[in-house]
């Protein structure tokens, strides 16, 4: 650990209103990181003739300028894909087609799609095991004896408070782990405490990720970010290296802390999109790909999950995948700052954007937020001409 990478998340004053997009792009210089190099078969992705965006898009009953829009969120990169070709690719502010931009919760999509690797081969018996049969936990605390499965699908029982901008919050705890406030990762996970019944309310917990981490970990016995890249960078043929922020005992940010270009993030929606298969070789299982994007009990169901102790209205969850209502089989990786990798099936589109929307957790406001109006953006791209 170098002397220049002693800044923290904390540091960079999220949540606040400050400016992010000179962060977000160069996180590996600033904070410290486990490096992914690229494939040794880099999959570059074929182009047709750049398509026009929308000018402009619906959304609560008004239209929205989408030239406007993308300004307002900060937005460094917007790629669009259909039938896994490129036909739309754009890059502001700090943003680039060689930048790795700092996820966030999108990270979240990636360890799914891991832990269901790690059952395949066997590293994990199955999701019905509880979780502290891998990972060592207090007895009593909230994942004592919590299955995997609850815990991919929020519903663990935990006591959360995802408040951004509440500096007694458990997010902003859980960030503050991040620099070895509090003891590691591992320690704040482990103490967690109980609130409700598992299986019962999915109630949106960035802890609920760091611990499937800790279990990818613990499981396979390697950093979770080697296991990524032989298992996802090195088959998907990332072009670009990837970096995961680590605490200072070396521990990968599960939560939010994975950096990838946007054409690399865009690997995962197409992997998805596709049942799991990348160039004719099956890389996730068919059926954990279903279950990932499927809500699969009523307190799933759009409308029902609890963000910050507010439903989150049109919006369902998987296994660590959000899934907006609708009878398209739309899901999308959503991270805070507006970090999306959103996928279409219908209209065969995957479609990432990466931002830095400043004011984004100044309020637990939608109007601040944009999610909402994100998702109604990215669906009048995967519908346009279609």
């Amino acid at each position: 650990m170098t002397d220049q990478k002693r800044m923290t998340l904390v540091d960079l004053g999220l949540f606040t209103g400050v400016p992010q997009h000179e962060h977000f792009c160069r996180m590996k210089d600033l904070l410290d990181t486990r490096e992914m190099a690229p494939s040794a078969h880099p999959y570059v992705w074929p182009r047709s003739e750049a398509a026009p965006l929308p000018e402009s898009f619906d959304y609560d009953g008004t239209a929205r300028v989408t030239k406007e829009f993308l300004a307002r969120t900060d937005t460094s990169a917007l790629l669009v894909l259909v039938d896994g070709v490129i036909n739309h690719e754009s890059y502001f502010l700090t943003g680039g087609p060689d930048v790795q931009w700092l996820s966030m919760s999108v990270s979240k999509s990636f360890v799914s799609a891991l832990v269901g690797i790690a059952v395949d081969e066997g590293h994990i018996t199955g999701i019905d095991e509880p979780i502290s049969s891998y990972v060592p936990v207090r007895p009593g605390s909230a994942y004592d004896g919590v299955s995997i499965k609850d815990v991919l699908q929020m519903s663990s029982g935990a006591r959360w408070n995802e408040d951004y901008n509440d500096p007694a919050s458990d997010i902003y705890q859980l960030t503050a782990a991040t620099a070895g406030v509090g003891g590691t990762l591992d320690d704040f996970v482990a103490r967690m405490v109980r609130e409700t019944g598992p299986g019962t309310v999915c109630r949106y917990n960035s802890g609920e990720t760091q611990i499937l981490g800790a279990l990818i970990a613990r499981a396979t016995g390697r950093p979770m970010a080697d296991y990524m890249r032989e298992k996802l960078c090195e088959p998907l043929g990332m072009t670009s290296a990837g970096y995961w922020l680590v605490d200072p005992a070396g521990t990968e940010l599960a939560f939010g802390g994975l950096n990838l270009t946007a054409r690399d993030f865009a690997r995962l929606g197409e992997l998805y999109r596709n049942g799991g298969v990348w160039q004719g070789r099956q890389i996730v299982p068919a059926q954990w790909v279903r279950d990932s994007v499927t809500g699969t009990a009523p307190h799933l169901q759009p409308g029902r999950p609890l963000v910050g102790g507010q439903q989150a209205d049109g919006v369902g969850y998987g296994y660590q995948w959000w899934l907006p209502a609708g009878d398209r089989g739309e899901f999308s990786a959503v991270g805070v700052y507006n970090q999306f990798v959103y996928v279409d099936p219908v209209s065969r589109t995957t479609i990432v954007k990466l931002s830095a929307s400043r004011l984004y957790g100044t309020s637990l406001d939608e109007a601040i937020s944009g999610e909402e109006e994100t998702i109604a953006f990215l669906r009048a791209i995967a519908r346009h001409g279609h």
